[in-house]
Parts: C-alpha cells; sequence; structure tokens
C-alpha cells in the first residue's frame, strides 16, 4: 500500500493551478516556432524533418559535431518523446556504450552512467555547470542531451574520464506555442506534461515547462514513484544586442526504492571450483540445505512501511550576455540545492544466507537455542540509510565567437570559473539486524529482518526498535549532528578553446584548461564526542586536447585528437562511490596518506571519420580509441596505498542519427569495448600464528588484474527508429542490447605458515565472479495525427517482457528491470 506524502499532497494543487493558469493565459496564440530550442540564438540552425539537427549548444561548441574531432551524441526532444523516456537514464539507454553502476551508498539508485567503462556521476552538467547533487533526472524541462565522450576534464572540469553528459534546459524561444501532453498505462502509468511558451513583447519571452508523474513498476511487487515538477524562465531583450535570462527548476520524489535481487552465492558458499558465475537468484533455486523453490521477478525484498526515497532539487539561474558584433559575451550564475533521504533495502548475501553455509541448523548449544538458519533461503533486509543535501554556487563567464587572422578563421571560446560546493549527509538510527550472526535465527525472521528467498512480503509488520534485541518500539530519527560528515570545495577555473580553419580542408582544434580545486571533509564522529576535525587537500589540475580534422567535402571529415583527464582525491565530495577518499582519521599513518595522495590521470587516443549525408539529413560517426588510466589508488607490495593502479578501455563506436529517407528516421549506434584493469594492486592475505609465531600478512596480486573493468559491457547496440508511411500515421521501436556485465571478483586464495614462520600462499581454486547476463530488449510504438494539433500516440516498452538487470554491484545484488508495460498519449499543440 502507498503512503502519501504531506508535503507532495499540498504542493501538488498548487502546480496544477499554476500550469492551467499558464495554459489558459496563452491559449489564444498561434504556434509560430516548433518550440524546441533552448536558447534564442540557436535558430539558425539546420531543420531536419520539422527539428533542428542534433547539434552541440553553448559558448563551448566552437565547431559543429561533423567538425568537432570527438565522438559526440546529441539526443533530441523527438527522440525522447517517441521513445517514451521520462527521465535522463531512460534516455541515455537509447545511447550505446553506457551502462549504469549501483553502489551502497551515496547515491545508490540515482543516477550513476558509465561512459566507455568510467563513473561520470560527477560529470554531468546542466547547460555547462557541473551538477553533483544525488538524484534520478527528470526530462520533462529538459530539450537535449549533449554526450562527449572520452577523457573530457579540458570541458568540463575535474573527472569526465570517460566523458560527460551535459543537459540542455528548455527555455524560452521565438514564437508562440503551448504543448501538452496526458499519458496512462498499465501499472497505473499517469504522466502530464505541459510546455508553454509566450512573447509577450518583441523583446520579452517567457516559458514553463511543468510535470506530474505517478505510476507503480511493472512486474514489481509494491514499488512505486511519483513526482513533479516545474520550471519557469524569462528572457529579456530577445533578438537584440543584451539579452537577460532567469529560470527555475524544481523537482520533488518520492518513491519506494528498488534494489532489486541478491545474488545466489558467496565466495565461501559457492558450489564447485574454477570460475563461478554468481548470477542473480532468479527461477528455480535449491538451497544448500535441499529446499526447492521458485524466484519470481517480481519479488522484491524491502519493508514497505520502513522504505522510502525522498528528493527535492532546486536550481536557480542568471544568465546575461551581450554581442560585439561576432563575439558574445556571457556570464551565468547558478545556485543549486538538492536534499535527499532515503531507507531502502538491500538484499545483503554477505553471510552466506541465500544458499546456505550448512546442509542442516543446529539443534544445540546457543546456536541451536537462537534457532540459526544456516541452509540457507533466506534475504537479510539491510536497511541503508543516508539524508544530507548537496549546495553549490558557480559562475562562469565566457567570451566566444570568431574572427579572422589573415586568413585563417578562428571559432573561439574562452572563460572563467568560480564555484563553491557543500555536501553533508548523516545516517537514519534504524535497527536492522545488523548486530546478530548469522543474521538469520528465530527472533530476525519474526522481526522480518530477514524474508524468504522465494516468497518475500513487502508488508511484513515491520517495527523499529531501539536496538536489535530490545523490545522498546522506538521511532526512526536522524544522527546527532556531530555523526553527520560534511564535504566543502573551492574550485577556480580557466580555460580556452578555439577551432582553427587553416585552410577549407583543414581545421585545428585546441582546448586548454586550469582548475584550483580544494577539498575539505569534516568527519562525523560519534555521538558521545565533544569536537570535530577536518581533512584538506588542494590540487591544481591542468588539462589540454587537441584534434586535427581533414574534410574531403563539406560534409564529411576524418579526423585524430587527444584529450586528457585528471580526477583529484575526493572528487565526488562523497556523492558517489570515492576511490580516492581524503579519509576519516587523523592518526599520523593517515595524514601521512593524505599528504600523499595523488590525482587519477586519464588520457584518450581516437581517431574517426564523420558524415552528413542526404543533404545533411543523416549523421553518421565512426570512431576508434584507447583510453588509459593512470595513478589509480591501489594496494602496493608492501601493504601501503600506493598510485600505480592502472586502467585501459579499447574500443570501436559506430553512430547514426537522422533521416535515411523522407519515410524513416534512425538514431543509434554500436559500440565495443575491450575494458581492461592493467594493474589492480596487491591483496592483503594473513597467515594466522602458528606456536610462536606470530599472525602474518603476506601481499598478492589483484584478483582485478588483467580482468574486464566492473560495471561496464563489452559490446552494446542500440536502434530506435521511426516510420512514417503516410502524412499523419508513424509507427517504429528499438531494439537494445547489451552484452554481460561484470560487478566484481573474488577468489580464495590463502596463506598459511609453519612452525618456523615460512609463508605459503595456496593457488585459488574457486574464481566468484558476480555477473548479469547480456539481454536484447525490444520497445515498440505507434501514432496518428488526428488534427494539426493533437496526436495520439501508444508505446509499449519491453515488448517481450524480458528479465534482464541494468546494474550489477560489486556483491549483495543486482537492479532488475521492469517488466512490459505500456501507456497512451494525448498530445496536444497550439
Amino acid at each position: 500500500m502507498r503512503s502519501s506524502s504531506p508535503a507532495s499532497s499540498s504542493r501538488l494543487p498548487a502546480f496544477l493551478a499554476l500550469a492551467c493558469v499558464g495554459f489558459v493565459a496563452t491559449a489564444p496564440a498561434h504556434a509560430d516556432s516548433d518550440g524546441t530550442g533552448s536558447d534564442p540564438d540557436d535558430q539558425d540552425r539546420i531543420v531536419v524533418n520539422g527539428q533542428r539537427a542534433a547539434e552541440q549548444v553553448g559558448p563551448k561548441a566552437v565547431a559543429p559535431v561533423v567538425n568537432t574531432p570527438r565522438s559526440v551524441v546529441v539526443l533530441t526532444d523527438e527522440i525522447i518523446n517517441q521513445t517514451g523516456s521520462t527521465t535522463l537514464a531512460d534516455a541515455l539507454r537509447t545511447v550505446p556504450g553506457i551502462t549504469f553502476g549501483a553502489a551502497e551508498g551515496g547515491n545508490p539508485i540515482g543516477d550513476r552512467p558509465f561512459i566507455r567503462g568510467f563513473d561520470s556521476q560527477g560529470s554531468t552538467f546542466v547547460d555547462g555547470v557541473r551538477d553533483i547533487g544525488a538524484q534520478t533526472r527528470e526530462v520533462f524541462a529538459t530539450d537535449r542531451v549533449q554526450i562527449v565522450r572520452g577523457s573530457d576534464s579540458t570541458l568540463g572540469g575535474r573527472g569526465s574520464a570517460g566523458g560527460s553528459i551535459n543537459i540542455i534546459s528548455k527555455l524560452p524561444v521565438a514564437g508562440n506555442f503551448v504543448s501538452g501532453s496526458a499519458s496512462v498505462g498499465t501499472a497505473n502509468f499517469r504522466r502530464f506534461t505541459l510546455d508553454v511558451n509566450e512573447r509577450v513583447t518583441d523583446k520579452i519571452g517567457v516559458r514553463i515547462a511543468g510535470m506530474f508523474h505517478d505510476q507503480d513498476v511493472a512486474g514489481r511487487d509494491a514499488i512505486w514513484n511519483r513526482r513533479w515538477g516545474i520550471a519557469p524562465s524569462i528572457t529579456l531583450g530577445m533578438g537584440t544586442d543584451t539579452r537577460l535570462t532567469a529560470a527555475y527548476y524544481y523537482t520533488e520524489s518520492h518513491e519506494l526504492p528498488d534494489s532489486g535481487i541478491p545474488f545466489r552465492y558467496t565466495l565461501a558458499n559457492a558450489p564447485g571450483t574454477g570460475t563461478i558465475y554468481s548470477e542473480p537468484v532468479m527461477g528455480s533455486f535449491t538451497t544448500m540445505g535441499g529446499q526447492t523453490g521458485t524466484v519470481s521477478r517480481s519479488a522484491f525484498y524491502g519493508v514497505a512501511s520502513r522504505d522510502f526515497r525522498d528528493t527535492q532539487v532546486h536550481q536557480a539561474t542568471l544568465r546575461a550576455e551581450h554581442d560585439f558584433g561576432g563575439v558574445t559575451l556571457r556570464n551565468t550564475a547558478r545556485y543549486g540545492y538538492t536534499n535527499q533521504s532515503y531507507i531502502f533495502t538491500l538484499p545483503d548475501d554477505s553471510q552466506g544466507n541465500i544458499y546456505g553455509t550448512a546442509t542442516a541448523n543446529p539443534t544445540t548449544g546457543q546456536a541451536g537455542a537462537r534457532g540459526d538458519v544456516l541452509t540457507g533461503g533466506y534475504v537479510w533486509r539491510r536497511g541503508n540509510t543516508r539524508y544530507g543535501y548537496t549546495e553549490t554556487l558557480t559562475n562562469q563567464t565566457d567570451l566566444f565567437g570568431t574572427f579572422k587572422t589573415g586568413g585563417i578563421e578562428h571559432s573561439f571560446s574562452t572563460g572563467v570559473e568560480i564555484s563553491w560546493e557543500k555536501a553533508r549527509r548523516g545516517a537514519l538510527v534504524s535497527a536492522n539486524g545488523s548486530t546478530i550472526s548469522p543474521r538469520c535465527n528465530s527472533a530476525t525472521i519474526a522481526r522480518f529482518y530477514c524474508a524468504s528467498v522465494f516468497n518475500p512480503n513487502p508488508n511484513d509488520a515491520w517495527v523499529n526498535y531501539a536496538s536489535d534485541t530490545s523490545t522498546t518500539p522506538t521511532a526512526i530519527v536522524k544522527g546527532a549532528p556531530i555523526t553527520e560528515t560534511q564535504n566543502d570545495a573551492h574550485t577556480v577555473s580557466v580555460y580556452g578553446f578555439d577551432s582553427i580553419t587553416l585552410v577549407p580542408q583543414l581545421i585545428l582544434n585546441l582546448g586548454v584548461r586550469y582548475d584550483h580545486f580544494e577539498s575539505t571533509v569534516t568527519p562525523g564522529q560519534a555521538a558521545t564526542a565533544t569536537s570535530t576535525f577536518s581533512l584538506s587537500k588542494t590540487n591544481n589540475l591542468f588539462n589540454w586536447q587537441a584534434g586535427l580534422v581533414f574534410k574531403p567535402t563539406k560534409n564529411t571529415s576524418l579526423y585524430a585528437s587527444y584529450a586528457t583527464a585528471a580526477t583529484p582525491p575526493n572528487s565526488l565530495l562523497g556523492e558517489g562511490q570515492e576511490g580516492n577518499a581524503l579519509g576519516t582519521t587523523n592518526t599520523t599513518t593517515a595524514l601521512a596518506l593524505l599528504d600523499s595522495l595523488k590525482v587519477e590521470k586519464t588520457k584518450s587516443y581516437e581517431i574517426g571519420a564523420k558524415a552528413n549525408l542526404f543533404r545533411e539529413q543523416l549523421a553518421l560517426g565512426l570512431a576508434l580509441f584507447q583510453t588509459d588510466t593512470d595513478n589509480a589508488r591501489v594496494t602496493s607490495a608492501d601493504n601501503t596505498v600506493e598510485f600505480v593502479g592502472k586502467r585501459r578501455i579499447r574500443g570501436v563506436e559506430l553512430t547514426f542519427n537522422g533521416n535515411v529517407t523522407k519515410w524513416l528516421t534512425v538514431f543509434g549506434g554500436y559500440t565495443h569495448l575491450d575494458p581492461k584493469i592493467v594493474d589492480g594492486g596487491f591483496t592483503a592475505l594473513t597467515a594466522a600464528a602458528v606456536g610462536t609465531q606470530a599472525a602474518k600478512t603476506v601481499l598478492v596480486p589483484s584478483v582485478n588484474t588483467g580482468r574486464q573493468a566492473t560495471q561496464t559491457a563489452r559490446d552494446s547496440f542500440t536502434l530506435s527508429a521511426n516510420i512514417k508511411p503516410t502524412r499523419r500515421f508513424s509507427f517504429g521501436g528499438g531494439a537494445y542490447y547489451m552484452s554481460r556485465v561484470f560487478g566484481g571478483y573474488q577468489d580464495n586464495r590463502t596463506a598459511t605458515q609453519n612452525a618456523a614462520g615460512v609463508v605459503t600462499v595456496s593457488p585459488a581454486t574457486k574464481l566468484l565472479v558476480r555477473t548479469v547476463p547480456s539481454y536484447w530488449r525490444f520497445d515498440a510504438q505507434a501514432g496518428y495525427q488526428l488534427t494539426d494539433k493533437i496526436r495520439i500516440s501508444a508505446n509499449i516498452q519491453n515488448l517481450t517482457d524480458k528479465t534482464y538487470y541494468t546494474q550489477a554491484y560489486t556483491s549483495h545484488y543486482a537492479t532488475i528491470a521492469p517488466g512490459r508495460s505500456a501507456f497512451a498519449t494525448l498530445n496536444v499543440k497550439f
């Protein structure tokens, strides 16, 4: 049963009222623009099938895609709408080469895209401004999404090892229009959007986008999500040399979060030897104790009365710009505030409670008295919790345009960025059985800390107690303020780009960027502590890129490029998986490590070809690339931290986007990656004490070395197609393939010593690989234009009701995708 949030319920009528006011106020207007633009200065771009071509926008876009020596994909709102995407993650699944990662803390079930094998959560931007807030992003106010692949710190700053994602907002454009949609479908799907653009005067434009969304999740028990948002904006001085745009974006979401399905085995209980794939426990399954049952795709291991995820996002932007002939000066100021709180059930397999650790349960001693369950068949409902917020203030000043030096043409951009970022987080106090070992016994089952792997009940009468053994019910509360962790960062950056047309057939593309990045963490302390401390690190980052473009014809190009990226310690400010954190203690050893922390360096090599065919109606791209990462943080051979880890990603990408004929539009491509962990460092093994010999530690090469990088598919293919046999009727769909993805690796190497202290390392007999299998997914859609202003459409997603997984965590669980769903939409545009 759903629970209603008073905050969302009270705000929803206000949103609907405001949306209706906007609709009525502008209803008499007649469209003289397609309304898809985000910037009044972008209206002179190529028209493709009634839409502007998929091109980059923004001051740093110094060349069109065909003349940019990088792999660039632009998702237009036409593709987003056609595929029925409602979130950024939905939209990005149509782009080959992007996978999604899972986690335990930070942003475990929010947006965490991997581009070319690298986590790009911290390299997501809105209108060119970094957006670090943990969330699941909506697309109702999105005009397009730009994905730049390859090392990209020159463009965006810290991080960006595999590429960056830039969301372009809907802002006022020339003309007047009112467009709205109403969708209803299976799994209680309801979605309403509104987009109103009004040219109030010749020089003033106003736009407002709004959304309400409510749905259950097809094929999953109990799961639901509900959200609403609004994005008003106004531009003064439209069509003049001086313009001022003010914009605000707000979304609020409430949901019962779904982490998915646990893996079958742990290293300790996996049957057999050699390489063992531990996939999510799905279908028929027999435990070590001999119990056989079936795990349904709908099985949800969470607790409906406990689990929740609430998020609010505020963004206020002020952009001022002035044209000086062929040069524009633009200043963008942004304030962002995101808060998120959650308890989500992580179906934990860490103690072997899925498959089991014994063929029979104990009947004597303390274990028998507790009723320990060792034979498997249960899932520990580990309740991961967090509350917190991120706050950012950014100012970017850009000078961009064109000029000539003799016969050489320059399209340039230069700028300065100053930003302040803060992230503060804490944990909710909730008992969930974490202090009890083994996790599942008669008492923990009775308290619903453990659920049946075969038949979990999300509506179990779970009660929060003062402790795992207390009988006193208590409310779930926030931890004491002193237990909260705070991260602060300050960045000052300068950058410059130039696309230099040496001759019509030869273009040189250059870019440089310098970032001064200061980061401080104030770790949370025990609730009984009386003081805190802070740890700080400052890094100066220099990145550059260079590319050469040869143009055999006006609409084709061949290119070669080189680019770098730098990921400093604490780059994500604790809002994601931080592989190079500042630490949380101030011991002598910890402070020495803090001083030694290094920046992770990445460099990309790429060659490729691009072509705009059929009168620039169809864009094709081909890229071959290699990305190398050095200085990754690993354990060294002497059991200290060193920065010698290496990773290499090689691959090839093919992309297509546009009209093949007047009646066929396609979008998608194919990516093949060879993602390899070249050097994963070392792993410590302990040889137990023997006689007078104390326990010893020995280092062995990491199990990860030489293996495929995690969270990364070797092969992916996407095709979104739309066929229009008549002027009013269209149909099409999508085909999406993702090869096997690996979450993590473990082996069972052991170390022993004899009485003389000689240590022997026994080779592994098992390699446990947590993984999710490959899959094909198919979608279908059709639409009919009833009148010039009214269109109806229908989408079926996951047409074959395929069971597949979208994320694989290092351990514990994999995220399962929704089953087949369908919805119909009424679109109106005046």
